[in-house]
């Protein structure tokens, strides 16, 4: 088996400021907001209305497509259906859920006892419908991922790296629940129907590593992989284990395997054995910032300010992102709910800034030297702020999997990734512009 992959950096990653906390139950918020949109594909619809009461488990939103629904984390009633602040930085359509604190179970949240008699076909409904979505943060449907490698797959590998600076939230689950984790990959095995499969960690993580030598059998073989990030990127991790490189433009399935991560096996177990829809994920809460680092088991839609204050601030905060430094989003407005891709709330002081004024490329060349995707970062920096959408297309900027690599090992500051995001939009805007042209 091959061991590595082009590029990655080695930042320093900060995770002894919460991976010694344990997973507490993050006490239930007076009010929940479940955003219709928490998953790659398109936005839910709301199925229920203001004054409906509501039930935890209970599905309020679906729709058509590649989507999987939303539910209620509480119990309690829908106060109120509107546009509010998202993670992912603009209004999203959200229910917001006043809780009763009583939480009633919807009955369709019951145990099963014949899960070994269910067919793919089947086990890929019971996790639509519980609306699992890739809890790495891609946030991919999970269902669509497994119908989708269908016949193609040879190979499973469960994504256990957590290579993010700071964030400790698989580590910790992997510690405290490894047989939900391996319970779940077991489901995904019999869909696909194969016999063996693979976690891969970092070598950084040994007591979570032990914990899973306890709870896997012959049939799961555990690579401790060497720690470099971003070795929990998706095609990195298929590199470093198999050997087989994803080709530009290309899924896992091009290549014979399928990468879920180790919180959405644990959901697909939740899902599959206790009827329990996705309604509540680990978060760690961190950053120099946080007085006291936490992992918290919360409901989705709980508030990014009220997990913040339940830790406190031992300085003022400069910077609150969704997830780690590497790929995680500032974060505007601290109303915003935690929702499905949520690992993590990093909270920065003032002695995290580093930011520059007016950053200029020197041409050094260590943007390209750490890009795991072999492109040429200082080349699309070039052509994005030319608007040349055409070059962006020739040099793939759509293969960029925003890392923070380049901007990692950037000397001059430059917001690369920023630079990249907004390529992005720029190239997809041109496409639509074109395909209309067409027509």
């Amino acid at each position: 088996m091959a061991r590595s992959f082009f590029g990655g950096v080695h930042p320093k990653d900060m995770k002894y400021l919460s991976c010694d906390a344990p997973i507490t139950v993050f006490p239930t918020p007076k009010t929940v907001t479940i955003p219709m949109s928490q998953h790659i594909g398109a936005p839910c619809k709301p199925l229920v209305k203001v004054g409906d009461h509501v039930l935890l488990g209970q599905k309020i939103g679906d729709n058509q497509g590649l989507c999987v629904p939303v539910h209620a984390s509480v119990s309690g009633t829908v106060k109120a259906i509107e546009d509010l602040p998202h993670t992912n930085g603009i209004n999203m359509l959200a229910i917001v859920i006043e809780n009763d604190f009583e939480d009633a179970l919807d009955p369709s949240v019951s145990p099963r006892e014949n899960v070994d008699s269910l067919s793919a076909e089947q086990l890929m409904d019971i996790i639509r419908e519980a609306g699992i979505a890739g809890m790495g943060g891609a946030t991919f449907p999970a269902h669509a991922k497994l119908s989708s490698g269908l016949q193609k797959v040879d190979t499973v590998i469960v994504n256990a790296a957590e290579c993010e600076p700071y964030i400790t939230a698989d580590d910790r689950l992997m510690r405290e629940m490894p047989e939900k984790i391996i319970k779940g990959l077991r489901v995904v095995m019999k869909i696909f129907g194969l016999s063996n499969a693979y976690i891969g960690m970092e070598d950084n993580k040994p007591e979570a590593a032990a914990s899973l030598k306890k709870a896997i059998g012959d049939d799961i073989t555990l690579c401790v992989l060497h720690t470099r990030y971003p070795q929990g990127a998706e095609k990195q991790m298929i590199q470093s284990i198999t050997g087989r490189q994803v080709p530009p433009g290309g899924l896992p399935a091009a290549v014979g395997c399928a990468v879920f991560n180790c919180a959405t096996c644990a959901a697909i177990c939740d899902a599959v054995y206790d009827g329990l829809p996705l309604v509540r994920r680990v978060v760690t809460v961190t950053g120099r910032a946080i007085e006291t680092p936490k992992n918290y088991l919360v409901p989705i839609g709980t508030s990014f300010r009220e997990l913040i204050d339940s830790c406190g601030l031992k300085e003022a905060a400069y910077k609150v992102l969704s997830g780690g430094p590497m790929m995680g989003f500032t974060q505007y407005d601290l109303s915003v709910p935690v929702i499905k891709g949520t690992n993590a709330v990093t909270v920065f002081s003032q002695k995290d800034r580093v930011a520059e004024k007016n950053p200029h490329c020197i041409r050094c060349g260590r943007c390209v030297d750490t890009c795991p995707m072999n492109l040429m970062p200082l080349n699309l920096y070039k052509a994005e702020r030319q608007n040349d959408t055409e070059a962006l297309d020739k040099l793939h900027i759509m293969d960029c999997i925003e890392c923070g690599c380049c901007a990692y090992g950037c000397p001059a500051g430059i917001p690369l990734v920023q630079s990249f995001r907004s390529a992005k939009q720029k190239l997809r805007n041109e496409q639509q512009k074109q395909k209309e042209a067409v027509k």
